[in-house]
Parts: C-alpha cells; structure tokens; sequence
C-alpha cells in the first residue's frame, strides 16, 4: 500500500510540475516602431534613448510587446513568424535564432476586418 501512496504521489507531482510550465504559443511580427523609454545625460545635454517596440499577433490576440530597457538589439523583420511563452507581464521568444525578452504593453483582440453582424448587400 505505501508503495503504490508513493508512485501515486510521484505521478501527480509530476503532472503538476508539467502543467506549471507556460505553454509555447505561435505568433507573428506584425509591426516594429521605436518609443522613448529613457535619457542619457550627456556632458552638455540630455539624450532621448529608444526602445523597440513590436505588435505580435497570435491568433486571436495582439500584444504589444517593449524591450524591458535600451539596447542596441537589431531589430525583427516583420511577418517573422516565432514561438512564443507568456510569464506573468513578459514574452520570451526566438527569433532567427536569437533569444529575446520583451515587456508586455498591452494586449487586444483582433478585429476582424468585417463585422459579421451587419447585414450584406446581397441580402437586401
């Protein structure tokens, strides 16, 4: 009886160490712009430091996704297509074999370009 209390443990530990892992989702580089996020105090005047700033879109979801602070990464080309895991307010993902760490902005559900509430023309 104790043995199969212990395998029985081991089994549901194991399930549970598996599940608590965050699952890899697909996405894609929709757009890249460049945003303010800090200055540079140089000897005679401040310098603006941008940050790179991505729109990934994984199915029905678009998140907008920062670099966590300056950085001289190089910058994703759009329609990229990348693996992506979500913890708590960060994504990490590869692209073109180069890991990334990025700040979660925002995130929004995708519009669909028509509204499959309104009616047609060739239905009236």
């Amino acid at each position: 009886m104790k043995k199969f209390l212990a395998v029985f443990a081991t089994l549901i530990l194991a399930i549970v160490a598996a599940s608590a892992s965050p699952k890899p989702q697909s996405g894609t580089i929709l757009s890249q712009t460049s945003v303010a996020c800090g200055t540079k105090k140089s000897k005679k005047q401040d310098i603006d430091l941008l940050c790179h700033q991505y729109v990934v879109r994984s199915g029905t979801t678009d998140y907008t996704v920062r670099q966590p602070k300056p950085d001289d990464q190089h910058i994703i080309p759009l329609n990229t297509p990348i693996q992506f895991t979500l913890d708590k307010n960060m994504m990490k993902f590869k692209a073109n074999g180069t890991s990334f760490k990025f700040m979660v902005i925002s995130q929004a559900a995708v519009s669909s370009a028509v509204d499959k509430t309104a009616p047609s023309a060739s239905n009236q």
